[in-house]
């Protein structure tokens, strides 16, 4: 929006202000103002993006100067909010018991452009989107400027649902940031998912744009909508997709979420608990953004892969995108030419490796690949270290020809290393790296060796090196004995016998075994002291 366009609205609400407010109100002051706040008995305030709170003069706002404002608005609706016409300000109210308005919020709209520039690609895939984010971090914005950019850009038939008019302002004549979009107003929020399929029976648009999908009505609506073929954007209730998942009312916009009982073998060989949660169905929206804050977006190109990763307990990383930077628009296809004849057997067995079942899946219903993960990952990795020595790390990666660095941006990281001990007052650092989607490996102490195992990995490094052999310590090599073992009381055989090791060593084959849900003993005497695998459960407990 030019500096001219969000004057002239901005005169359009000091018109609806008392006096003793509207002296305080100036053009160069507000281009970072939320919103105005009044309150009966108390001084009108001016609420900054940044926290600011800046107070307009000394006298008390009074119930005339509600009145004043109230007057001047359209009637409210039943969610307590009104509009100016032709403008994207709102005003919200605040009633007492006897429904008395006491109070008001006057949000200030503006468009901003330039928000979308970092996802344009991914709109214009034809997938549909929803994005997440704590309020205020300008869901809403892009919205706005993703029904414009699809409408006049693309040329597609985009339809707003509008609840309280939110996004294309109030009046009945859209706000012209929406472009050649059309707008459907929502008289009450609980009509919302009525008005949604409403859209699509009577309006044939290609694409549906809603704000705040919050109920399970609402959720199924854009179910019903997302099978139908239209494009569907979105924002929900949620911080995050991993909240979003647990909660029961909108899970079903990500797939949806069941509990699944395992067979006694299907669980040793996943060596997780036998009651476990799987995706229900394929995700309404095919791509989940985040908000992370105004400048950075955390994009999941793939919901229901996302989904299934984040259920096992995988660890997986979204795309990080920063709002003033552009990414590769998709080229479109190639046109292929149709098959002659001599290429149709060629064509025919193409199609039938394409549909034959895949064996082996990890999951009862979807195909998982944990390999497609270890390469995805592999590569050149940047390291962040809280309260881990530095120099070792250097020395480990240098020594072990690691293709990885320290850098000293937690934002360019690809994996945090940190300190157990210093982890557990709740480090701002460790915070940063969960809201940026990085995995953290902790190390117990600043021991070479164990940075050193903790590098391999967090790397994901195999030991099959001979380069590595020199600094394979007793301990890696006890517990990948120990691993071996397992796989093959996994495969069928009735026990597996260790070498001899020391009794700390011991303990933490006996954890390790108990990690796969099968028993473990300790056996012999002094120096011949080792641990015997057991495939089985009705065994004595573990004697160290």
């Amino acid at each position: 929006m030019s500096s001219l366009q969000f004057q002239n609205d901005l005169d359009r609400l000091t018109e609806v202000l008392p006096e003793k407010v509207k002296r305080y109100i100036s053009y160069e002051n507000m281009e970072d103002v939320i919103e105005i706040v009044l309150d009966i008995g108390r001084t009108p305030e001016i609420r900054h993006s940044g926290g600011k709170i800046d107070y307009l003069g000394e006298e008390f706002v009074t119930e005339d100067d509600i009145n004043y404002i109230t007057a001047r608005l359209q009637e409210f609706t039943s969610d307590n909010r009104s509009g100016i016409p032709g403008t994207l300000h709102r005003i919200s109210a605040i009633r007492n018991r006897q429904g008395k308005i006491i109070g008001l919020t006057c949000r200030i709209g503006r468009v901003v452009t330039g928000t979308i520039a970092c996802i344009k690609d991914i709109c214009l895939l034809n997938k549909s989107i929803l994005f997440l984010g704590r309020p205020g971090v300008g869901k809403t914005t892009k919205l706005r400027e993703i029904s414009r950019l699809v409408a006049d850009e693309l040329g597609k038939r985009v339809v707003i649902v509008d609840t309280s008019n939110e996004i294309a302002g109030d009046g009945d004549t859209p706000h012209p940031a929406i472009g050649h979009a059309r707008r459907m107003q929502v008289t009450q929020p609980e009509y919302q998912k009525d008005i949604m399929i409403e859209a699509v029976e009577n309006h044939t648009p290609e694409v549906i744009v809603v704000d705040e999908i919050g109920t399970e009505a609402e959720a199924q609506a854009a179910r019903t909508i997302a099978e139908r073929g239209v494009m569907l954007i979105a924002t929900a209730h949620g911080n995050s997709l991993e909240n979003l998942i647990k909660n029961p009312t909108l899970s079903d916009l990500v797939g949806g979420i069941q509990s699944v009982t395992l067979g006694d073998d299907e669980a040793k060989r996943r060596a997780s608990q036998k009651t476990v949660l799987e995706r229900e169905k394929q995700p309404t929206f095919d791509v989940v953004i985040e908000i992370l804050d105004r400048n950075t977006l955390a994009v999941y190109k793939d919901t229901a892969e996302a989904v299934d990763y984040i259920l096992r307990g995988w660890p997986i990383r979204p795309e990080i995108r920063k709002v003033d930077k552009t990414y590769e628009t998709p080229q479109a296809p190639e046109q292929k030419n149709e098959p002659t004849l001599t290429d149709i057997p060629q064509e025919i067995n193409k199609l039938e490796q394409k549909i034959s079942p895949e064996r082996n899946t990890d999951s009862l219903k979807f195909s998982f690949s944990r390999q497609k993960y270890v390469e995805e990952v592999k590569g050149f990795k940047k390291i962040y270290l809280y309260a881990v020595s530095r120099t070792i790390v250097e020395k480990v990666i240098e020594r072990l020809d690691l293709n990885a660095e320290i850098t000293r941006s937690i934002e360019d990281a690809d994996i945090v290393i940190a300190h157990k001990n210093f982890a557990k007052g709740g480090a701002k650092v460790l915070s940063t790296a969960n809201d940026y989607r990085i995995q953290i490996f902790y190390v117990k102490t600043n021991s070479m060796a164990q940075i050193q195992k903790v590098l391999k990995e967090a790397l994901d490094i195999v030991e099959t090196s001979k380069t590595l052999q020199g600094y394979y310590d007793d301990t890696e090599r006890a517990l990948d004995e120990a691993k071996e073992g397992i796989n093959k009381v996994l495969a069928g055989a009735e026990h597996v016998e260790l070498t001899p090791q020391s009794q700390h060593i011991r303990k933490l084959q006996h954890e390790l075994v108990e990690q796969h849900n099968l028993s473990s003993k300790s056996i012999g005497e002094g120096n011949n002291r080792h641990l015997r695998i057991i495939g089985g459960t009705d065994y004595d407990k573990k004697t160290v």
